[in-house]
């Protein structure tokens, strides 16, 4: 099975998107059946024409709107129209995503209920076109992973159906900060909207990696081009190719050896308040972790027994913090060595939805996950159900991962 590898040069849009999949070969057919089934047939004429970009040819998807119905839809209805079709139910749950996380981004901006956004403020029917046809032809597609580059966001202003906004827009500014998603700083200041609200979207729930894969081949390609001109090409890549990540992570050395420091100390003249705070101000700062225990100390005095595990190249930055935030006056430290197995975090789809999980990499290729323990209680709070139910329901239900980093 084939991966696909989107990349943002220098933005992403939805249309863009859109043809870059038509180029690479998925039919109009493909693109199009989700959204007769829908009932959108007649709201819009969907058209692919060659085009070029700075001499770079590629695929120009242009939606032109012939919706002549005076109501104005809002996510709800939007929602009710995709949870009544017949729809294969992948493909209505990804393009449901999508649409959710657009008008969570939009309510949060404007200070309303997602279910109250109204279509308009989620791009009218272009992007009812490009978000359902992006989400159909990569369900056409069935790739192993999806990987992608950070993307550019640009700068300036945008005229929208609220007026003049800065660049990047509010929504996309939400929705990086919603989705944790990594984009490049515009160093040559290039005037324009470069990512939209629709592109963001698509890349943060259909992508499982914003970062290529550190080897790989390419076995085709197709190119979208813009509708914005600038002083270079205007277009995004998507590429069908095989990935030899897991090859890459393999040959790492699994368990690793790093140095860390222990940095200690002995506190008999502190509240256990104070205690508390200062060791959480460590936690804070990065420590790897800490702990601290009651003991008794000289003058049958109670004092306070505290160890921190901390990167080595922070043991200096550590060191005021002991002086500037507890009474000791001197602390202990060495650095020793430990071995750790590879892991990553991100998050899971289970039947209580999306939760953020932690992978661990074994030595002999097998993978634990498991749930992070916040995610665990506010589920058993949420619920009203045990730790063991919750932890054997995510365990039973857990399905595609989606990774927040890489193996480290």
């Amino acid at each position: 099975m084939e991966d696909i590898l989107i990349e943002c040069s220098p933005g992403i849009s939805g249309d863009m998107l859109l043809g870059a999949f038509y180029d690479l070969g998925v039919p109009k057919k493909v693109i199009e059946q989700p959204l007769i089934d829908l009932g959108l047939k007649n709201l819009y004429q969907l058209d692919f024409k060659e085009s070029k970009s700075c001499s770079i040819r590629g695929i120009k998807a242009n939606v032109k709107n012939i919706d002549c119905s005076p109501i104005k839809r809002t996510w709800r209805s939007i929602k009710e129209l995709i949870f009544s079709s017949h729809l294969e139910e992948n493909l209505k749950k990804i393009i449901y995503e999508v649409f959710e996380s657009l008008a969570i981004a939009e309510g949060k901006v404007h200070g309303i209920k997602s279910e109250d956004v109204h279509f308009h403020e989620i791009g009218a029917i272009d992007s009812l076109v490009d978000i359902i046809g992006v989400c159909a032809a990569l369900n056409y597609l069935n790739p192993k992973e999806v990987y992608c580059n950070e993307p550019m966001l640009g700068k300036g202003f945008v005229q929208t159906e609220h007026g003049k906004l800065s660049v990047p827009t509010p929504a996309v500014i939400e929705l990086i900060k919603q989705k944790k998603i990594k984009v490049l700083s515009n160093r040559d200041s290039i005037e324009g909207e470069l990512s939209t609200p629709t592109g963001i979207s698509l890349l943060a729930n259909l992508v499982d990696y914003v970062e290529p894969p550190s080897k790989y081949s390419i076995n085709s390609y197709g190119v979208g081009i813009g509708n914005l001109k600038f002083p270079f090409p205007n277009l995004v890549r998507v590429y069908k190719i095989n990935s030899f990540e897991n090859s890459s992570i393999n040959e790492q050395i699994n368990p690793k050896c790093e140095e860390i420091s222990v940095q200690e100390a002995w506190i008999d003249d502190q509240t256990s308040e104070d205690i508390v705070n200062f060791v959480e101000k460590l936690r804070i700062e990065g420590a790897y972790d800490v702990s601290y225990q009651a003991i008794n100390m000289k003058k049958n005095r109670i004092g306070f027994s505290i160890q921190v595990i901390l990167p080595v190249e922070k043991k200096e930055f550590f060191r005021r913090l002991w002086f500037d935030y507890s009474n000791t006056i001197g602390i202990r430290e060495r650095t020793q060595s430990r071995w750790i197995l590879l892991r990553r975090r991100g998050e899971c789809s289970t039947s209580f939805g999306n939760i953020k999980v932690k992978q661990t990499l074994k030595p002999d290729g097998s993978i634990n996950m498991k749930p992070e323990n916040d995610e665990v209680l506010r589920l058993k709070l949420k619920h009203k159900i045990s730790t063991n139910e919750i932890r054997k329901i995510i365990k039973d239900s857990s399905k595609k991962f989606k990774a927040f980093e890489n193996w480290k």
